[in-house]
């Protein structure tokens, strides 16, 4: 069974969790991506309950989560932080598994960096590996134009304007390329999501607003183009030492295969699935 709870962290954030399993169990931590909530874990809760305590957290900004309006409560160390002291609340000290997609995927690689005794192992669903992205934001000319909607997302109006025509905007984030929306988004589930998102999207946004990480625009004045191709990050952010599996879906509209590349320099123990279609 899946229940509701509120955790306040030491972060000063709270919470909302779904959850399956009982305390003391091996603790499994599901982290959504945008535009998503917590809610899109449940089968897994489920599925995994009778042997382990699964939380799967709205992260800040999302749901009934605490939703800070400063760009600066979204930078990735307060993210991070929020999620380790979720762990040290539910875990006993450590989780089993981290398993993350999208954005929590991206908060889970700065997890595993920082915090590494208190991750067994890591499974990344499509989320780019921080030195990969911005690699390839800085020189693939494929991956900056499949970014470009972060654009959108950093203006400070792009709140109001994915709540026009009923979400419209925000269902078109989980359409198929040819626009039609996949079988498993039903009336029922859309009006789950719509429900989501009139808590609030301005929190979703500020991960965009904050992130250093944006691609150059078409036609880029030289200035704009040093702000990208001028960032490095520094290298002991990028080590992860608990083994990761990534399972990748390879036609993936807004992450491109080349994100994988060469990602043995920064984590060691790797194992990768390419998943054709998906």
């Amino acid at each position: 069974m899946v229940t509701t709870c509120m955790h306040t962290l030491s972060t000063g954030v709270e919470l909302e969790c779904r959850t399956s399993g009982q305390p003391g169990q091996p603790l499994l931590l599901f982290l959504h991506g945008f535009p998503e909530g917590a809610f899109i874990w449940d089968a897994l809760l489920k599925e995994f309950g009778s042997s382990y305590r699964c939380v799967a957290p709205n992260l800040r900004g999302y749901g009934k989560s605490s939703q800070p309006t400063a760009i600066s409560d979204y930078r990735a160390k307060h993210l991070v932080e929020d999620l380790a002291a979720l762990i040290a609340i539910e875990g006993a000290g450590n989780a089993a598994c981290v398993i993350a997609h999208d954005w929590g995927g991206a908060v889970a690689w700065g997890l595993a960096n920082r915090y590494p005794a208190q991750v067994q192992r890591l499974l990344i669903l499509n989320s780019p590996h921080p030195g990969a992205f911005l690699r390839e934001l800085q020189k693939n000319p494929q991956q900056q134009a499949a970014s470009q909607y972060m654009h959108f997302l950093r203006r400070p109006d792009a709140p109001e304007l994915l709540a026009e025509n009923d979400w419209s905007r925000m269902l078109s984030f989980i359409q198929h390329s040819d626009g039609s929306l996949p079988d498993w988004l039903t009336p029922e589930r859309q009006q789950q999501y719509r429900e989501h998102w009139s808590l609030g999207v301005h929190g979703a946004c500020m991960f965009y607003a904050a992130s250093p990480l944006v691609p150059p625009r078409p036609g880029a004045s030289e200035d704009e183009l040093q702000d990208i191709r001028g960032l490095s990050l520094p290298e002991e952010m990028l080590h992860i030492p608990v083994p990761v599996r990534i399972l990748w879906g390879d036609s993936d509209l807004a992450l491109h295969p080349a994100l994988l590349d060469g990602l043995e320099q920064w984590v060691p123990r790797l194992q990768v699935e390419h998943l054709k279609g998906c």
